[in-house]
């Protein structure tokens, strides 16, 4: 008998063992990790609060049939909305992805690790539910950040050294997915053994493209493609809880597995174990919602409006120098045609910052977008890549992110070449950026509640000893409201 045909199940990858053993057994000991992950917590709910705003967020909101009653099921922040965890971890998702205004962090992929938040959210609130019904102890908000130290792990390490869009062309809710999947099977009281099960059924499922994010074809998918991914996720979480078999060699196996398949037979590779190292070193988006490496260019942008907001038909040229990634990326003219094709724009979001001297979500509607003097700028600017930026980009002591503009007027006058290399977001700006992150929290929250429990929240969520010991469902309680889809 050819041994070719000897059918042995063989044991499972180490990659996804390695990610299961260090769901099931690491015990998070940083007192980083945990302070950053109770700010991650509070951002993405304060974007979720802004993002109820916008209609064609609203829109995708509620349950997939209305009027379906679940029994404990999850609550979805900002409105009344009761719902199963794979739906609500949908809500929330794209509730806190949609302004682009959640965290990221980078490697050779770009990923924004709170979009597994809402996986690990709306599970935790549904399970708390089930289990007070069943007289037992509910999840308090400590087992979410602990979930989301993980999560954040898991797609950040998986981030940092394995290409996952510019090759295979595919979007970074693939890392979500595979994450939510894990975590959520380990909430959920999983097996190592049925996490493994879980992370497998996570790599061998459809992973969608990354078209959705690229110039001509950039659109509103990019919104809530990870909320698809991170409800994914907890399905697949729950589908192993019931006994569904695994694929051991997801990734291995020959000809059909997830290396051959999309990674030319190349494995992942990695640069350190798991440990906190991604929610410790994650960037925060606080000066703008914009695309992650455009931060830079908008507070550049912004330094620059003084210098230029009554000159601006003098303008003879911009001078835009950014790394490789983002003159590959994101350097866009002609015309650009909605909401995401402007956030991901970097010539249009340095004349938004020159021009008004802020950047805000408004800026990218068709009403701002249809100021002349935007598009006249636009057609003015030059971008080039400086290769110091680009070695700062991928250093991984420096992990800068930077831009830089200058404003050459009709007269020969020019301004000075204003720099930014870290944005306000990065770890080596915290001692400035959290407190500016706070004020952003409790602006959201002001969007959505009326005073009474807007002193509520705001008193439970930036008390972290308070907050880490709330029973997860109460804190939905205190955060659900009577909402109506903006028109």
């Amino acid at each position: 008998m050819s041994s070719s045909n000897f059918n042995v199940r063989p044991a499972p990858d180490r990659v996804i063992t390695d990610i299961a053993a260090y769901v099931d057994r690491y015990q998070v000991k940083s007192d980083l990790a945990w302070e950053t992950a109770h700010y991650c917590l509070i951002d993405s709910l304060g974007c979720g609060f802004e993002a109820l705003a916008y209609p064609e967020c609203a829109k995708l909101l509620g349950p997939v049939v209305p009027g379906t009653i679940v029994p404990h099921g999850a609550r979805v922040p900002g409105t009344p909305f009761v719902l199963d965890p794979v739906r609500a971890a949908f809500n929330i998702g794209a509730l806190i992805r949609w302004l682009d205004f959640n965290d990221a962090f980078y490697g050779r992929t770009v990923v924004h690790p709170s979009d597994t938040l809402g996986g690990l959210l709306a599970t935790a609130d549904w399970l708390s539910r089930t289990r007070v019904a069943q007289g037992k102890p509910p999840l308090i908000v400590r087992d979410v950040l602990e979930a989301a130290i993980k999560a954040y792990e898991i797609t950040g390490m998986l981030a940092l050294e394995n290409d996952f869009t510019w090759d295979p062309g595919l979007d970074h809710g693939i890392l979500i997915k595979v994450a939510c999947a894990a975590v959520v099977t380990r909430m959920l009281g999983g097996t190592r053994d049925e996490i493994v099960n879980a992370v497998s059924n996570a790599w061998v499922d459809g992973h969608p493209l990354i078209l959705y994010r690229r110039k001509t074809s950039t659109g509103s998918r990019k919104s809530w493609a990870a909320a698809d991914a991170a409800s994914r996720g907890v399905w697949l979480a729950l589908t192993a809880m019931k006994g569904e078999m695994g694929y051991p060699t997801a990734l291995t196996a020959k000809t059909w597995g997830v290396y051959d398949v999309l990674f030319k037979g190349k494995p992942f590779k990695f640069q350190r174990p798991y440990g906190a190292y991604t929610m410790e070193n994650v960037q925060f988006k606080i000066a703008v919602p914009a695309a992650f490496h455009l931060q830079t260019a908008a507070e550049a942008a912004i330094r620059l409006h003084s210098s230029v907001k009554h000159r601006l038909e003098d303008i003879l040229k911009v001078d835009l120098w950014a790394h490789q990634h983002t003159v590959n990326y994101l350097s866009r003219s002609g015309p650009l045609r909605n909401y995401a094709d402007r956030d991901h724009c970097l010539q249009y979001i340095a004349a938004i910052g020159m021009i008004f001297g802020n950047v805000v979500a408004q800026d990218y509607t068709d009403r701002v977008a249809s100021d002349p003097r935007i598009d006249r700028l636009r057609a003015k600017m030059a971008v080039r890549e400086d290769k110091a930026f680009s070695r700062g980009f991928i250093d991984p002591k420096k992990r800068s992110n930077a831009n830089a503009i200058r404003v050459h007027f009709r007269d020969g006058a020019r301004t000075e070449r204003v720099e930014v290399e870290y944005p306000l977001g990065h770890p080596r700006r915290r001692p400035e950026g959290i407190p500016l992150l706070v004020e952003k929290f409790e602006k959201n929250v002001s969007r959505v509640y009326a005073e009474k429990q807007r002193r509520a929240i705001t008193s439970v969520c930036l008390d972290r000893d308070r907050l880490c010991a709330l029973p997860v469902n109460e804190l939905f309680d205190l955060l659900t409201a009577s909402w109506a889809p903006a028109r």
